[in-house]
């Protein structure tokens, strides 16, 4: 499945801002739960982030090329997702795709922000760990003082506009040339796939309606 955005723009910082993307050279659970449960709650509004893993990082930026990872040990993390995910609360479930980059295989987690923020996941994996909520700050995962949890209710119940559904509208309020012009500026890889995929299937696959903000070709009906 391809991902809305270009492979190649995303890892050199060129689409994404560097705070919304986080570089692992290996797996570790602990840790990218917690990047999971911070860019799901989104507490800058950024649109959540990527996690990219068998890319080493330094000082915050790629180390290229990639060290990669073998294939068998990428299906076992996209399992091992499905678990982790789980525990979550709430459960949470981002997108994980893997990539050829440059000769090595790489994973890409993309994690929109998520619905029903407030997100805490636990601290560790031992028996009786607390559950907290992870934000991010600059390009850190950290865990959420008393006041920047307080926040992240309060955002609960103050929806950004683009992040907000227009129940009246309708599949047919957006149209097709205009997406693919807007994939075809962002060099995204699901380009490829708008001539394949039913429209109701690609329009889910770009996940946060905010991306289509620019789509729209009914002006009383603004989002979907």
């Amino acid at each position: 499945m391809a991902l809305p955005v270009n492979i190649n723009e995303l890892i050199n910082g060129r689409t994404v801002e560097w705070e919304r993307i986080e570089f692992k050279k290996g797996w570790n659970p602990v840790a990218v739960l917690h990047t999971i449960c911070a860019f799901a709650n989104d507490f800058n509004n950024w649109g959540g982030g990527y996690i990219i893993i068998g890319i080493k990082e330094k000082n915050g930026l790629p180390v290229l090329p990639p060290e990669g990872l073998p294939l068998l040990k990428i299906d076992a993390i996209q399992k091992e997702l499905i678990e982790l995910c789980n525990r979550l609360r709430p459960p949470y479930f981002p997108v994980a795709e893997p990539v050829n980059f440059q000769g090595k295989n790489i994973l890409i987690i993309w994690v929109p922000g998520g619905t029903y923020r407030p997100y805490k996941c636990p601290e560790k994996f031992s028996k009786g760990t607390s559950y907290l909520p992870y934000i991010r700050r600059y390009s850190t995962t950290k865990k959420a003082n008393t006041g920047e949890e307080q926040e992240l209710l309060s955002m609960a119940n103050r929806i950004p506009f683009d992040d907000q559904t227009n129940h009246h509208a309708e599949i047919t309020d957006l149209n097709l040339t205009l997406i693919q012009a807007h994939l075809a500026e962002i060099k995204s890889d699901l380009l490829a796939e708008t001539t394949s995929l039913p429209f109701s299937a690609l329009c889910r696959r770009r996940q946060r309606p905010s991306a289509f903000s620019i789509i729209h070709t009914a002006p009383l009906k603004r989002r979907w």
